[in-house]
């Protein structure tokens, strides 16, 4: 699991790039290679669960991610992820 803080304030180069991480988060999605994405801009914190190997795996992919160089990370290798069968769908207001 990934546990990345966003910078304090969203700088232009960072908004325009948006688009850019959310490619390579539905590519990686329909991969297999990302279990699940989650942000929140109220704590400033997206959450990762990707489906690697090892820790240095997981680093290789955060590369892919456009977005990873503004924000400091924290891998954490689980040893038991469990999940309902059914996804939330969360308001995006």
């Amino acid at each position: 699991m990934v546990d990345f803080t966003l910078p304090e304030e969203l700088c232009e180069e960072f908004v325009d790039l948006i688009p850019y991480q959310r490619a390579v988060i539905d590519r990686y999605l329909s991969e297999g290679k990302l279990i699940n994405y989650a942000l929140s801009l109220e704590n400033a914190k997206v959450w990762a669960v990707f489906n690697a190997n090892s820790e240095m795996e997981v680093r290789e992919m955060l590369m892919d991610f456009p977005l990873t160089r503004f924000m400091e990370v924290e891998v954490c290798m689980l040893t038991s992820f469990n999940s309902s069968e059914f996804e939330p769908s969360f308001s995006l207001n």
